[in-house]
C-alpha cells in the first residue's frame, strides 16, 4: 500500500489493485490444485504426452499454413512518428517463416514502446487466427517461426522506457503490421480506442469498438472488438447506474468502414452527457 500511494502520481484507488493482485494470487493457487489433481488421476507422464501432442498439434497446424504464405513486409507508422518495419520470409520446403522487425523506430520518450511480450504475443496471435482447425492457444504454435526484435527498439524497449500504451495501442498496430506483411487482410481500425474519463470518486475506462478488417471474399463485420482487443462494452444501464453519466445515443457510424470490393466494418458513435448526481 505505501508503494502504491507514495509515488509522484499514486494509485487512485490502491484497495483495488491490492484486489487484483491477490484475484491473480488466487486464481493462479486454483490452477496449481487442479493441475496436481490431473497428474494424480491420470500420472504425470500421461500428462506430459499429451501437453506435447497440444503442442505438437499446433506446431503442424502452423506449418500448414506457413507452406501457403508468401515473402513480405510492412512499413506502419504510427502517429508519433514512429515506425514498425517488419519483414516475413517463407521457407516453404522447411515450413518456417522468419519474422524479422529489423528496422523498428528506437524506443521513445513517449509511452507507446511495448516489450518483446507484447510483440510475441501479437505474433502468436495472427498465425493462430490463420489456422482454420480450432486447436487450443499455445506455445507450439510459435515453433515454425523465427522472431527477431532489435533490443533497443519501441517492440524491444530497455528500462525505464515507458511502456503503458504498448499493449493497448502498439500490440494492433503490430498486428496490422504482420496482416499487411503477409497479404491476407485489412487490420481493422489499428486501433483500441481507447476512452477514459474521472475524478477522485469515479473512473472509467472502456474501449470502443470498431469494425473489422475485410478480407478476398468477405466484408468485415461492424462495430465489433478486434485483434489485441478482448473486452465487451459496458451496457448502458450498467454505466448510468454506477456513474454520474447519462448516455444519449450509441449507435452504427454508417459508411465508417470505407469503400471496396470487400468492405471493411463500419464502427459506433455515440455521445453522453454528465448529471449532477
Amino acid at each position: 500500500m505505501e508503494l502504491l500511494t507514495s509515488a509522484p502520481y499514486p494509485s487512485r484507488n490502491p484497495l483495488d489493485n491490492v484486489a487484483d493482485l491477490r484475484a491473480q494470487i488466487a486464481a493462479n493457487e486454483k490452477g496449481v490444485v487442479e493441475l496436481r489433481d490431473m497428474v494424480r488421476h491420470f500420472g504425470l507422464d500421461v500428462v506430459h504426452a499429451y501437453m506435447r501432442h497440444v503442442q505438437d498439434n499446433a506446431e503442424e497446424a502452423v506449418r500448414q499454413v506457413i507452406t501457403a504464405l508468401r515473402d513480405g513486409s510492412c512499413a506502419y507508422e504510427l502517429d508519433d512518428g514512429s515506425v514498425i518495419e517488419v519483414a516475413v520470409r517463407v521457407d516453404r520446403r522447411a515450413r518456417t517463416a522468419e519474422i524479422d522487425f529489423t528496422g523498428t523506430s528506437p524506443q521513445s520518450a513517449g509511452n507507446a514502446n511495448a516489450p518483446s511480450s507484447v510483440a510475441m504475443a501479437a505474433v502468436l496471435y495472427v498465425f493462430r487466427t490463420l489456422v482454420a482447425e480450432d486447436i487450443p492457444l499455445n506455445s507450439g504454435c510459435l515453433t515454425p517461426l523465427h522472431v527477431t526484435i532489435p533490443p533497443g527498439s519501441m517492440l524491444a524497449p530497455r528500462y525505464p522506457a515507458a511502456v503503458a500504451a504498448g499493449n493497448v495501442e502498439t500490440s494492433q498496430a503490430v498486428t496490422g503490421a504482420l496482416y499487411a506483411a503477409l497479404g491476407v487482410m485489412a487490420e481493422g481500425s489499428g486501433t483500441m480506442n481507447n476512452v477514459t474519463f474521472g475524478n477522485e470518486r469515479h473512473q472509467y475506462y472502456e474501449t470502443v469498438a470498431s469494425g473489422s478488417g475485410a478480407g478476398d471474399g468477405f466484408d468485415g463485420a461492424d462495430v465489433v472488438q478486434t485483434h489485441m482487443t478482448n473486452s465487451r462494452l459496458t451496457d448502458p444501464e450498467v454505466l448510468e447506474w454506477r456513474y454520474p453519466v447519462l448516455l444519449e445515443d450509441f449507435e452504427i457510424r454508417r459508411g465508417s468502414g470505407g469503400a471496396g470490393r470487400w468492405r471493411g466494418g463500419d464502427g459506433g458513435s455515440g455521445a453522453s452527457a454528465s448529471s449532477n448526481r
